[in-house]
């Protein structure tokens, strides 16, 4: 299995867009326009997250990003996220979704995570957080696998 990851491009959005409207998607990242006018603004300069698609083999399976926290260290973002406040600004975050449903519980978000973590690694980031919320225990189970440590929470502030 290999694993490569692409920057989204405008030409992405409407299978992410198909992707938001699946019922593991819109569980955890709410409303798909919402969400993909996120990305779009991403794409236009206008936010400063990193999109990408994640492919296994060829075949986008998923989307991954990052983020720095010194940029959610504002309204509205520090407002909805007040634990960012606890970190360094140099650290960055990180998110990633399986896109088709028939790809959910087959390992592959473990796998693109260690394989994102290693790139991030490479470009020079040391301090990397994953904020996944506390009831999505698919995530937390893929996390855990792909760095062997076990994801604990504390209340912010």
């Amino acid at each position: 299995m290999h694993i490569d990851f692409k920057p989204v491009q405008s030409e992405d959005l409407s299978l992410i867009g198909s992707w938001m409207e699946l019922v593991h998607w819109r569980q955890w990242w709410g409303d798909p326009d919402v969400e993909l006018g996120y990305i779009k603004d991403m794409l236009e300069g206008r936010d400063p997250t990193r999109p990408f698609l994640f492919l296994i083999d060829g075949t986008p399976v998923g989307y991954i990003q990052y983020w720095r926290l010194k940029d959610a260290k504002k309204p509205p973002w520090n407002e909805a996220s007040p634990w960012v406040m606890q970190f360094d600004d140099d650290a960055i975050g990180v998110d990633l979704a399986i896109g088709p449903t028939d790809q959910l519980s087959k390992g592959i978000g473990t796998i693109a995570f260690r394989a994102f973590l290693q790139r991030l690694f490479n470009e020079g980031f040391t301090k990397i957080i994953i904020d996944p919320d506390s009831a999505n225990k698919r995530a937390i189970r893929a996390y855990e696998a792909a760095t062997g440590i076990k994801i604990g929470y504390k209340p912010a502030g």
